[in-house]
């Protein structure tokens, strides 16, 4: 039987066990923009936030040769090479690319780029085909790296056809990992109509390829796919279940069950009724902490504010306790991760991920905190932290120049003037 809430340490040993049978192994990226070769460029005067989770260096001096950060300190004691493209950025504060862990295309090629412009130079698609980013690398202009899963795999009746593979049976559910796998696939995304023994047997094939796999649970009981070793949890909808009261969840995994448009409305009606820092929401939090899987909230798109059109008070209470139980997770020490969902209610196209960064903070991460979601918790999550997700000599040079100080109002971090991408400006304002 499947661990439950009140067995953590169960989750803590065979996360441990898989990890030591499946050493980590780098992601793959289906394009991976060359290294720009040529002068060196320096970056004078920023406030530094590495992405570390360490203090800020003021009036830094990071400097770039051939696509890798090669220095960084204070002015004065780093040595700039001669001849070097020198940007002076004095009043605006330096930050590591920004890696969006929940992005999805739904058709728009153009927006990597945009998400580019806005300081995302790494993102992962949980969930489409992977040709299905064929026009959107076709288009000429430099784009994130782009960390794709192929379609999620489900059971019958998917909630979206269209992004998915039913698979029947465990021979099935090996097999599409196997192909995707080949195909590029950097992580295996699992829904919720999969059964368990499809679950367990994709999660370990995953696991023998050396990927991940995250989730989108919904009506799946989240400590039994925590107990099969998965990495991740898309969607902090996917704890509902577990925290609800027995009749709520059974009412709402019925309507799920029957009508996945369900999930809709059905998700805030449960959640008005859970009591977000309780018992039973202390004991899962402690079980997701100690599991080690990363979560991605999404909460953006879950937003649901007063005076919202077609939103009544039960979907403002539900969401708001959704950021409470974000803000319980934070504190049990799970890793959470920046996702965007590239579109959601209270963002305009290509600031989806921005409003993400200030519901985390809202959900009391402190602004340096999400600033490390977002860089090197992210980096770390793709098993890319030796190369990207922070500004350090070694690293390759994803960087991005914003006005003013997102430590002090993480709205800043939209404020986007200048990126760079393994070390070739792609903006600078």
């Amino acid at each position: 039987m499947p661990a439950s809430p009140s067995r953590p340490g169960a989750l803590v040993c065979l996360a441990a066990l898989v990890a030591c049978q499946n050493p980590p192994t780098p992601l793959r990226a289906v394009n991976d923009p060359a290294l720009r070769v040529g002068p060196a460029a320096a970056i004078l005067g920023a406030l530094l936030v590495d992405g570390t989770g360490g203090p800020a260096l003021a009036d830094a001096v990071v400097v770039i040769q051939d696509g890798m950060i090669t220095a960084v300190g204070p002015r004065g004691a780093v040595a700039i090479p001669g001849g070097a493209d020198t940007v002076g950025a004095q009043g605006r504060t330096l930050l590591p690319g920004l890696i969006d862990a929940h992005f999805h295309l739904d058709g728009d090629a153009a927006l990597p780029v945009e998400y580019l412009d806005r300081g995302v130079t790494s993102l992962r698609d949980p969930g489409a085909w992977i040709r299905a980013y064929d026009t959107a690398l076709a288009m000429g202009r430099p784009a994130p790296r782009l960390f794709l899963t192929g379609p999620h795999l489900d059971g019958v009746g998917p909630a979206h056809p269209g992004d998915a593979l039913v698979v029947r049976g465990a021979d099935e559910a090996r097999g599409a990992v196997q192909r995707f796998a080949t195909e590029g696939a950097s992580a295996i995304k699992l829904y919720y109509r999969l059964p368990t023994a499809e679950m367990a047997a994709a999660t370990r094939e995953a696991h023998r390829l050396g990927l991940p796999v995250t989730t989108h649970l919904e009506i799946v009981d989240v400590t039994e796919a925590l107990a099969l070793g998965v990495d991740g949890i898309e969607h902090i909808t996917s704890f509902g279940t577990v925290l609800a009261g027995p009749e709520a969840a059974d009412a709402y995994r019925r309507g799920v069950q029957a009508d996945n448009q369900h999930r809709r409305n059905g998700r805030y009606a449960m959640w008005a009724t859970i009591d977000p820092s309780g018992p039973a929401a202390e004991r899962l939090a402690a079980v997701a902490g100690a599991s080690g899987a990363f979560v991605v909230p999404t909460l953006a798109v879950f937003e649901r504010r007063p005076g919202d059109p077609d939103t009544d008070s039960v979907q403002v209470r539900a969401f708001q306790r959704m950021v409470r139980f974000t803000s319980l997770l934070h504190k049990a020490g799970v890793p959470l991760l920046v996702g965007s969902h590239s579109s959601v209610p209270h963002a305009p196209r290509g600031g989806a991920y921005l409003r993400e960064l200030e519901l985390l903070v809202s959900a009391g991460l402190t602004p340096a905190e999400a600033i490390h979601a977002a860089t090197l918790g992210a980096a770390r999550a793709f098993r890319l932290d030796e190369r990207l997700g922070s500004v350090e000599v070694g690293k390759r040079a994803d960087l991005v120049l914003v006005e003013g100080n997102p430590l002090a109002d993480i709205g800043h971090a939209g404020s986007v003037r200048a990126v760079m991408l393994n070390g070739a400006w792609v903006l600078r304002r």
